[in-house]
C-alpha cells in the first residue's frame, strides 16, 4: 500500500530527493500512522510601537494547508494533467525560483490575494498550532514565536515583524486540522478501503487511532491549543503596536471535501473508486467524514476561539461552500470525461471538482505532490478568495457563511454569496 508523503520541490536539483521520499517504503510507513511531530516554541520579547504604521493596507494569512494554497496548481481533476494545469511548475515558488519555506506550498492562487488590499501569505502546508518538523524533516512553522539559530521562525513572530512595518488591516487564520490528525485520518480511510473486501469492509471510523483523535479529551486539548495560537496572533499584533480595534482577526473553518454516500458518483465495489477516481473511502466512512468528522473539527475550532480570550474575532464559515463540487460528487466530472478541451473551457468550473483527488506513491514520477491530496484546488482556492473578499468588505470586515452559485465572476472566480 501507498499513501501520503509530503514532498518539496524547491528546485530541479531537489527533484531526486522528492522522488526518493515518495517511494513505497516511506509510504507504507505512513500508512501505519503519522509519526509524532516535535513541537517547540519560544518566547520573543515584545517590540514596542506607539501606533501601527501607516501606508497601504495589507491582509495576511496564517495557518495551514487549507489557506496556504496547497493544490492550487490544478483546476479540477483529469487523467491528463495538462487539461487541469492552471499554474504550471512555478505554482508554489513564492520566492522567485524557490519557496521561502520548503514544502509550505503557498500558491499564487491562494485565497488571501483578494485584490482590495496587498496580501502576504505566511501559512504553511502541514502546520500545526505549534512549530514542528514533519516526518520528512521539513520545518513547519506554527502560530507561535519560535526562533532558532538556523533562522527558522514561527508564524506569529513573522506576523509581528511584518506588521511592525506594514499597515495590516486583517489577519485570516485556518488552523487545527493537523492537530486533529487530518492526514493520518485520510491515510487510514484509504488504507482500509484498499485492503479490506467489499463483503467485509474495515472502516476507518472504527479505527482506534481515529477514535482517539476525535475523543472529547483530545478535542478539548486541541481547542486549548487553538486558543493559544489565536492568542499568539493577537499578541503579535499587540507587540507590533496595534490596539484590538485597529485590525480584524478572522478565523476560518474547513470545507467538507467529500460527499455523502448517497451523492458519490462511483461504486464502492472494486478498486476504481481510488485507483481511477482518487476517492477511496467506503460509503460508511464517507458518511462519517461528512456527517461527523468535519463538523467535529469545525466545532473544535469554535471552542478554540472561545478558549483564546480574544475579543471581536470574526468567523468565516466555509463548511458548505464546496457543496456540489466535492471530490467524486455525482454533480461533477473529471475533465477527461467531458467534451471540454481543458480547464479554460466555458463551463469547466461548474463541472469540475474543487478538491484535488487523493494521490498515492504512484505520483513519484509525475508533477503531482501527494500532499496536494484532498485540498482545495485552483477553483476551490478562487471560490474561497471570493468569499474572503466579501468578508473583508473594503476594510469593514464582517463574519458570515459562504455558499457557491453557478458561473464565474468577471474576475474569473466561481460565483459565491456571503450571508
Amino acid at each position: 500500500m501507498k499513501l501520503f508523503l509530503a514532498a518539496a520541490k524547491d528546485s530541479k536539483e531537489a527533484r531526486a530527493a522528492r522522488t526518493a521520499r515518495r517511494r513505497l517504503p516511506a509510504a507504507r510507513t505512513l500508512l501505519a500512522g503519522l509519526a509524532a511531530a516535535v513541537s517547540v516554541s519560544g518566547l520573543i520579547a515584545p517590540v514596542a510601537h506607539a501606533a501601527p504604521p501607516g501606508g497601504d493596507a495589507w491582509v495576511v494569512s496564517v495557518g495551514d494547508s487549507y489557506i496556504s494554497g496547497e493544490a492550487g496548481r490544478w483546476a479540477g481533476n483529469s487523467s491528463d494533467p495538462a487539461q487541469a494545469d492552471a499554474l504550471g511548475d512555478a505554482a508554489y515558488l513564492d520566492a522567485g525560483q524557490s519557496e521561502r519555506t520548503g514544502g509550505c506550498h503557498r500558491s499564487s492562487s491562494a485565497e488571501i490575494s483578494i485584490g482590495q488590499a496587498q496580501a502576504l501569505n505566511l501559512a504553511c502546508s502541514g502546520a500545526k498550532t505549534a512549530t514542528s518538523w514533519n516526518s520528512s524533516g521539513e520545518f513547519k512553522p506554527g502560530l507561535d514565536f519560535y526562533n532558532d539559530a538556523a533562522g527558522n521562525t514561527g508564524q506569529a513572530l513573522e506576523l509581528q515583524r511584518f506588521a511592525s512595518s506594514h499597515r495590516v488591516r486583517m489577519v485570516v487564520v485556518s488552523i487545527g486540522g493537523n492537530d486533529l490528525g487530518f492526514a493520518g485520518i485520510i491515510a487510514t480511510c484509504v488504507s482500509k478501503f484498499m485492503t479490506s473486501p467489499w463483503w467485509a469492509p474495515s472502516y476507518c471510523k472504527d479505527s482506534t487511532t481515529v477514535a482517539t483523535n476525535f475523543s472529547a479529551a483530545n478535542r478539548a486539548a486541541v481547542a486549548a491549543r487553538i486558543g493559544t495560537s489565536l492568542a499568539n496572533v493577537a499578541k503579535a499584533m499587540g507587540n507590533a503596536g496595534y490596539a484590538p480595534g485597529e485590525y480584524s482577526l478572522v478565523v476560518q473553518n474547513y470545507v467538507s471535501p467529500l460527499p455523502r454516500s448517497s451523492r458519490i458518483a462511483y461504486s464502492e465495489s472494486g478498486f476504481s473508486r481510488q485507483s481511477t477516481y482518487g476517492c477511496g473511502f467506503w460509503n460508511a466512512d464517507l458518511d462519517w467524514a461528512a456527517g461527523t468528522a468535519v463538523p467535529a473539527i469545525n466545532s473544535t475550532i469554535s471552542a478554540g476561539i472561545a478558549a483564546s480570550g480574544v475579543t471581536g474575532v470574526r468567523t468565516l464559515n466555509v463548511s458548505a461552500l464546496f457543496s456540489g463540487h466535492e471530490l467524486c460528487a455525482d454533480t461533477t466530472k473529471k475533465l477527461n470525461n467531458t467534451a471540454l478541451a481543458d480547464w479554460r473551457s466555458a463551463g469547466a468550473a461548474d463541472l469540475s471538482e474543487w478538491i484535488n483527488e487523493i494521490r498515492t506513491a504512484s505520483t513519484a514520477f509525475s508533477d503531482y505532490y501527494i500532499q496536494e491530496s484532498l485540498h482545495p484546488n485552483y477553483w476551490g482556492q478562487l471560490a474561497l478568495r471570493n468569499c474572503l473578499r466579501q468578508a473583508y468588505n473594503g476594510g469593514d470586515v464582517r463574519s458570515g457563511s459562504c455558499t457557491a452559485g453557478t458561473g464565474l465572476t468577471s474576475g474569473g472566480e466561481p460565483a459565491v454569496t456571503l450571508s
